[in-house]
Parts: C-alpha cells; structure tokens; sequence
C-alpha cells in the first residue's frame, strides 16, 4: 500500500511516498517558489530503490497544477522514478492546518469537506488556501483514488472549553468562533504514542508533556493520552517564544505601537509574526547562529536564549499544575530533538518536581529515540523524532482500512 502525503502551502508543495506494508519512504521532494519568476523541485530517491539519490529541476512553475504535475512525473519516471505509473498510489493524505471545530479526526474529501475546509480560512488566510489548491488538484491528477485530510488542529479538540476559551464577549465565540484552537496537532500526537511505546504502557494511561521546538514551538499537556490544553492559540502566534514570532505579549501592546508608533493592524501583525522571537530579540532566527553568537561574546543572543528556555519553562511548570501527575516530557522537532543547551536550560530548577536530567545522555548525538532523565527521576524525559508525514500516511491508511 503506497500513500502519496501532500503538504501544499501557498508557494510550495511538500512531497512524501511511502510504502505502508513496513512503513518505509520511497521518495521525497520540495516544490518551491511556486507563482514567481523562477521555481525549483528537488527530488530525492532514498536508498533501496536503485534510483539516482537526487533530482533538480529549475524552471517556471506558474501554479500548484504545474508544481504537482512535475512531483508526479519524477516520481513515475521510467529511469528516475520509484513506481510504474499513477495507479500504484493507493491514496493520497493532505495536511491541512485548520480545521476549525468541524473535524476531529482525518476524513475522506467530499464536496462537503471541502466547504467546511473553505469556511476556515479566515482562521488560517496563510495556510488553508494553499492546501486546497494541492487537494483540488490531487484529485484531478488522482480520479478515483481516495484523498484524505489530517487537521493539525484535530487531536487538540479533546481540550475542555475552560482551556480553550478566551476571556472576551461570548459572542465572539458563537458568531466567530474565537478561541484556542492549537497547531502542531499531528506531532504532538506522534511523539506522544511513541513516548507512551517507549514508556511501555497504554497511550490512554499516559499523562505527558509535549514540546516542539522548531523555527515555530508549541507544547501540549496530554492526559490519557488526549490533549488537554496547548500553547498555541487562535493562530501559530501565541506561547513560546519562537524563531520570528513572540509568544504571549500583553494585548494592550497592539494600541500602544498603533497610538504612538503610528503603526498599523497589518504592520503590527507583521512584526510579531516575521520580526520578533529570537529575530527580535538579538537579529537571528536560527538557534545554531544564537549559540555561536554566544560563543563570540553576544549578550544579546544570551538574553534571546535565556527569553525563551524561561518562557518554556514556565509552560511545563503550569502543565505540571494542569495534569497533577506527568509520567514523561518528550521533546521533539528541530531544537527539541538537537539542542541539549536548550533542553537544559528549559528544564532548569524543576528538580523539586521530580525532573532529574543525565547531562552525559542530554549531550550525546543518538540518532532516535534518547531517554535523558536518570534512572531515579521521579518524572521521564525523552528525545523522540517526530514524523509528520508518517504519523499522516499512517492516519490515511487507517481511515481506508476501517
């Protein structure tokens, strides 16, 4: 059973193919700069395929059609390719970032769906438009073969409402659907049943603390292994710190620059998405160059590091407080998986819950899965992978084998 997993954004189309008989990828690819002058796809055979490794194409890629049709074609080619032809797809699982209150779980694409999908976009203007531009033309590169959509959104809808409501006019709720919603969905629950694998007990009796930190970071409180509470909010903007976004600010903060920065909605809403974060704070966005600048002496690229392991902090310390008991913090993407100074720092005076780290475990390059808690810690922490497109391709070949 071969699943094609689709991440299609406004100017780009993440590609994945694997083969779900023992889990394992077949080819990956990026299409890239979609709608501009010039575009690029890169594709890569992975081993055991006797295929050539990598493919790069440079030309005009004008629309999602075209960036698909290209991905399809490298993927099917007689000398480069890794399947026959197009019917050698068993099904095709999307990632879609908002699905708002209407989906819980994957679904198979409707017509239905698709509106329900459309009438989110005013929660997601930046993502969703770009993911049905990649759902309607996998169905028209695809007929016949099943679409499925997993919703980022979908595993935080087990959060009760007195966590996911806003302290604002009920109405804004009942006729616009104000409130958390959260992201990151899809990895959050991927690490989870993998922590709770590793752990050696049922998901369903886990209490856990999932922390992604990426250029964008996010942490949940799992309790019984579903999502109770979650960092982001209504949008990817609220929480942590993160490379270009701030996290939590005080809301009074947008008047004050409209009333004596004489900036605008849209200036501001720039700002706290693509200037602020570690960007803000000491100019870089990526962890790496903050710990080298801090190496050379920077001090501002020490508060940037110090901003944002406090600010994690702070959330596992509440989470803490939301699930009374917590078996294990699993940190997972990018910084999670490869930082050790963060994971440290992040972790820092959490002793007196119970949270022991083995330094010489925290430092060590382990590729998988690493427990870096000492034996006696009352409470585990795990370095676990995550894998979004496989955590999809595992969600469509479910909903089809149901």
């Amino acid at each position: 059973m071969k699943v094609l997993v689709i991440n299609s954004g406004s100017s780009s189309i993440k590609y994945q193919l694997l083969d779900m008989e023992n889990e394992i990828v077949l080819v990956s690819g990026l299409v890239e700069r979609i709608g501009e002058e010039s575009g690029d796809v890169t594709n890569k055979v992975f081993p055991g395929t006797d295929r050539q490794a990598v493919t790069r194409i440079e030309q005009t890629i004008p629309d999602h059609r075209t960036g698909m049709e290209l991905a399809v074609d490298l993927i099917t080619d007689r000398d480069k390719g890794v399947i026959k032809g197009r019917g050698e797809i068993c099904a095709v699982g999307h990632r879609v970032v908002h699905g708002g209150e209407n989906f819980h779980e994957p679904t198979i694409v409707t017509d239905e769906v698709i509106l329900a999908i459309e009438a989110t976009v005013p929660l997601a203007p930046l993502h969703n438009p770009g993911h049905l531009d990649g759902i309607r033309v996998a169905m028209e590169l695809f007929p016949g073969i099943s679409q499925v959509v997993v919703f980022d959104t979908a595993f935080h809808q087990t959060i009760p409402p007195h966590a996911y409501m806003y302290a604002l006019p009920y109405e804004l709720y009942e006729k616009d659907r104000l409130r958390r919603y959260g992201f990151h969905g899809t990895s959050h629950k991927f690490v989870a049943g993998e922590c709770a694998r590793l752990l050696g007990k049922p998901l369903d009796q886990c209490n856990l603390i999932t922390v992604h930190l990426g250029n964008g970071c996010s942490m949940t409180a799992v309790k019984n292994g579903k999502s109770v509470d979650t960092s982001f909010g209504l949008t990817p903007l609220e929480g942590l710190v993160m490379g270009t976004r701030s996290g939590d600010i005080d809301p009074a903060i947008h008047a004050f620059l409209a009333h004596n920065k004489g900036m605008d909605i849209d200036a501001i809403d720039v700002m706290l998405n693509k200037e602020s974060g570690l960007k803000g704070l000491c100019g870089m966005n990526d962890m790496r160059d903050v710990h080298a600048a801090i190496a050379r002496g920077d001090d501002k690229a020490k508060l940037a590091l110090d901003v944002q392991a406090y600010r994690n902090r702070k959330y596992i310390g509440s989470y803490m407080a939301v699930l009374s008991r917590v078996d294990a913090i699993v940190f997972t993407a990018g910084i999670g998986e490869n930082d050790a100074t963060v994971r440290r720092e992040s972790l820092k005076g959490l002793e007196c819950f119970g949270v022991q780290i083995d330094e010489t475990a925290n430092t060590s390059h382990v590729h998988g899965s690493l427990r870096i808690s000492l034996d006696g810690s009352s409470v585990a922490v795990w370095v676990v992978p995550t894998n979004e497109e496989l955590a999809i391709a595992r969600e469509t070949k479910l909903i089809l084998t149901r």
